[in-house]
């Protein structure tokens, strides 16, 4: 195994810390393969790049899905999860998730978890788009997230887990073989550390979420800019699927120049019976699907896009005002407040809604245990792709793949710990030469690169609209490395610098593999290819970054992914 040898440009680290495992990240995945690790008996440490409770989790709101209720069986959930990934999910990796899925949320609940009860005790399930069952347990009406999160930063603070919070990661570490030895982190501002340092460790868990700031709208926090997709394609990782970006369709519309993070509208609002209507108060997804408003994400936002095309407007709406003030104070209070906010009160009115980009169905490549292709690295939850969502996620199953999938990354390192495979490594000499090998973009260019992905790669794509993209996305590339090779001038190294360069990595490869994708499929939709095209791409199309910077792209040869490892096909150069 070798690495690129792509770095961002950085000072030398200044503090180091020693440790069995880092995870990097502070979701539910990030936090219950922590907790897991520490029982096992083995140091960890977890590096966040915000406060603990800063990550994406909190800001889920509908709940996690799992067979808990009567009638219901692992094996309806996998149909249903393999009816929504739109014939691209990994069989196996699914049936794993449904079948470890229930006992899974048992032990968050264990760890402290307070999900909604109904009089008699029992877990209080709701529907959401997708599924046929109701099998979506929530806490706090729509507060889900928060209450998970608060539930295992309690856990990690209760054992004493060494954290380092305000931390932006910044590359792999590793010895001479290209085995994982660490990582390298920025600390922002004051603390116990701080500046360039290093977490040196013989296995790495990347739990960094999504990269939903990548377009110019989106239900995710601002730290979500792709760090942990950059730093795995910079250290040899393969990555997979980043063409299916789901466009959450009902999003608070703030109106058609608002950017950064938008308010969510959850699809629980939908599963307990509220309507999208157009302008004149018809229904358009009746007769669209036999769930109508409930059918899968993809279908809800490709339908309420239609309609605002046919009408010109630039939003549709969710009416919910039958639900009475009594239900949106009790079932859904944090979207109600957020409504209001805005000046919308959906007790009195319908609430004025529209896509916008919610969640990465595909990541950083891994096999049932969260393995990468890079020996010693780890992925899950959003940053990962384990083959689990396809070409679509169904609601309320990315909370559990990150719940089972970090459970099993804990058992795998564990394991490996216990039979002396995973050991200190020594790391490669790092050089920290005054002129960069590769540039760093200008924090500036974060705007320039949101606003071209949302015009060229966003709900509605073409052959043209992603070309466009391309090519400036190329250009700002081109730039960057032209003004570094002929005037030895790039940015600053810092946070915003790192970050929009990050974010660069990952838009060049949604939009390499968004345009070799000649189908719509899932969240992945072309105008000039309407047709799903299964003897061509009932496939995945797994990326690698080159030495020199350019795209190696090849195709699996089925839905279920090849065992981690390097290629065996040919790469075609980007």
């Amino acid at each position: 195994m070798t690495t690129t040898g792509i770095r961002l440009h950085a000072p030398a680290p200044g503090w180091a810390l020693t440790a069995d495992v880092v995870v990097v990240g502070s979701g539910v995945a990030g936090l219950t393969a922590a907790l897991r690790c520490e029982a096992a008996g083995l140091s960890t440490v977890v590096v966040t790049k915000a406060r603990l409770d800063d990550g994406s989790t909190r800001w889920a709101q509908g709940g996690i899905a799992a067979a808990l209720g009567e009638g219901d069986t692992p094996g309806q959930h996998l149909d249903d999860t393999l009816v929504a990934g739109v014939g691209l999910c990994d069989e196996a990796a699914v049936r794993l998730l449904v079948t470890e899925g229930p006992d899974a949320v048992r032990r968050l609940i264990a760890t402290g978890a307070h999900f909604d009860e109904s009089a008699d005790g029992a877990l209080q399930l709701t529907r959401e788009g997708g599924h046929h069952r109701r099998r979506i347990a929530h806490a706090g009406g729509d507060a889900t997230g928060a209450e998970i999160s608060r539930a295992l930063v309690d856990a990690v603070r209760a054992r004493g887990l060494r954290t380092v919070e305000n931390a932006l990661v910044l590359d792999l570490l590793t010895d001479a073989e290209g085995r994982t030895a660490g990582v390298t982190l920025h600390v922002m501002g004051e603390g116990q550390h701080d500046g360039v340092g290093a977490v040196h460790a013989p296995a790495v868990v990347l739990a960094t979420g999504g990269m939903g700031q990548v377009f110019s709208a989106t239900t995710n926090p601002s730290v979500s800019t792709g760090d942990g997709v950059a730093l795995a394609l910079r250290a040899g990782a393969e990555v997979s699927d980043l063409e299916f970006v789901q466009f959450h369709p009902t999003v608070l519309f703030l109106g058609p120049d608002a950017e950064g993070q938008q308010p969510l509208v959850s699809e629980a609002v939908r599963g307990e019976g509220a309507h999208l209507v157009d302008a004149d108060g018809t229904r358009f997804m009746v007769g669209q699907h036999e769930l109508a408003e409930l059918a899968p994400r993809d279908v809800v936002a490709k339908g309420i896009t239609r309609r605002m095309r046919e009408r010109g407007a630039a939003h549709m709406f969710l009416d919910a005002r039958h639900f009475g003030a009594e239900m949106w104070e009790h079932r859904f209070p944090t979207i109600l407040a957020a409504c209001r906010a805005h000046g919308i009160d959906p007790v009195t009115e319908p609430i004025p809604v529209a896509p916008a980009a919610h969640y990465a169905s595909g990541g950083v490549r891994t096999d049932s245990r969260g393995r990468t292709t890079v020996p010693g690295l780890y992925a899950c939850g959003e940053v990962a792709c384990t083959g689990v969502h396809g070409a679509n996620r169904l609601a309320s199953n990315s909370l559990l793949e990150g719940l089972v999938y970090a459970e099993r990354i804990a058992a795998d390192v564990a394991a490996r710990h216990a039979d002396g495979t995973l050991h200190a490594r020594e790391v490669h000499p790092l050089t920290h030469p005054e002129t960069p090998a590769h540039p760093l973009l200008p924090p500036e260019a974060r705007l320039t690169i949101q606003r071209i992905m949302t015009d060229g790669a966003g709900v509605l794509r073409s052959a043209g609209s992603l070309t466009r993209a391309g090519d400036r996305l190329r250009h700002l590339h081109t730039e960057a490395r032209e003004a570094l090779h002929e005037h030895g001038k790039t940015a600053e190294p810092g946070v915003d610098a790192w970050e929009a360069t990050n974010l660069l990595c990952v838009a060049r490869v949604l939009v390499a593999a968004a345009a070799q994708r000649e189908e719509t499929r899932g969240c992945h939709w072309r105008e000039d290819h309407p047709d799903r095209d299964d003897p061509a791409w009932r496939r995945h199309l797994v990326v690698r970054l080159n030495p020199d910077r350019t795209l190696a792209v090849h195709t699996t040869q089925a839905p279920d992914f090849p065992p981690t490892g390097p290629p065996t096909q040919s790469p075609q150069e980007q």
